[in-house]
């Protein structure tokens, strides 16, 4: 009997030594900075075991802002964070060695959700906006959308700091703000109040071109780290391709994280994520390039110089997609 147990611990010893998921599995910390399920393909990655799959004993942690996110790569405390554009341009411009690796969402779906009584851009003058943070995605798309509707951030239209998009829903409900940018789906958390949509980045002209759903990482930490970072992208990329095949355990997935089981939320959030995400996650330049104008614009440095290149470096997926890793993922 001694030695039938001996024999079992000594197996399970070798194949926990030589296992490839067991062994050596390097800690990560990552972050994602919204519920919302436009961010699910850090959390979907999380709760499918992709980043153990690629060998990362990974911590995803919610911190509810980019610009909180960057600020938390500066300090050492995560390795890889969930940024838009906005908040790294501007963070570079500033002189912050930060960088864009990868991108999964580049365009930015948002919707002007603002009280039913308001029923045009003349009527929401001098009424506040709320958003999560300045140099926020949200705060981008709020003054995308007002100028969509050819008024003045700001001067015309004040923009509050309130926090995420359920923050924005109760700030909404209780009348302290008169609108609010959105991703679709949103609104369903309102719970009744009434409103319009009074404008939505899917009517402008052309595709609203921003780094929306990205992930980023120091320059010294990825001179450093560069296939830990690899790694991460990899288990993204399936993570992607899960949420645009598996419709409903996506859902459930992402109606965990964002503990709201509103069926209506849950099916508009999900099309508009699933639809937008980006099979090869590059980092578009039209969009980068709208942020950097904007990040010299809001720092009021007009000779202030910043590059495509200072901000991204996304030569992993290109090397992922050359070598053929993506094609295999979607044709398995």
């Amino acid at each position: 009997m001694d030695c039938l147990r001996y024999l079992v611990w000594f197996v399970a010893l070798v194949f926990g030594l030589f296992s490839p998921v067991a062994h050596a599995q390097e800690k990560v910390r990552l972050t994602h900075s919204a519920l919302e399920t436009s961010n699910a393909v850090w959390f979907v990655a999380q709760e499918l075991g992709f980043y153990k799959k690629h060998g990362l004993d990974s911590e995803l942690l919610f911190i509810p802002s980019t610009t909180t996110s960057v600020t938390s790569l500066l300090a050492g405390d995560m390795q890889v964070a969930n940024v838009s554009g906005g908040a790294v341009a501007s963070a570079v411009l500033a002189g912050a060695p930060v960088t864009i690796v990868a991108c999964y969402l580049n365009s930015l779906p948002y919707e002007l959700v603002v009280h039913e009584s308001i029923r045009s851009a003349e009527e929401l003058k001098g009424k506040p906006l709320g958003i999560s943070r300045l140099g926020s995605a949200s705060d981008v798309a709020a003054r995308a959308l007002l100028r969509g509707l050819n008024l003045e951030p700001d001067k015309q239209v004040p923009i509050m700091q309130v926090g995420g998009s359920s923050e924005r829903a109760a700030a909404f409900r209780a009348g302290r703000i008169a609108g609010f940018p959105s991703p679709p789906g949103i609104i369903h958390m309102t719970k009744g109040m009434p409103y319009r949509i009074l404008i939505s980045t899917a009517d402008f002209k052309q595709r609203f071109e921003f780094p929306y759903i990205c992930a980023a990482t120091t320059k010294p930490y990825f001179a450093r780290n560069r296939e830990t970072v690899k790694k991460v992208i990899m288990a993204h990329i399936e993570a992607v391709h899960f949420v645009k095949t598996r419709k409903d355990e996506s859902k459930k997935i992402m109606a965990k994280y964002a503990r709201n089981n509103n069926e209506d939320y849950l099916e508009s959030a999900y099309t508009a994520s699933a639809k937008l995400y980006d099979v090869v996650p590059l980092v578009t330049r039209p969009g980068v390039d709208v942020q950097i104008r904007e990040a010299i614009t809001t720092a009021r440095k007009p000779g202030a110089q910043l590059r495509f290149e200072d901000m991204v470096d996304d030569s992993i997926v290109r090397e992922l997609d050359k070598s053929g890793y993506i094609d295999k993922i979607y044709k398995r």
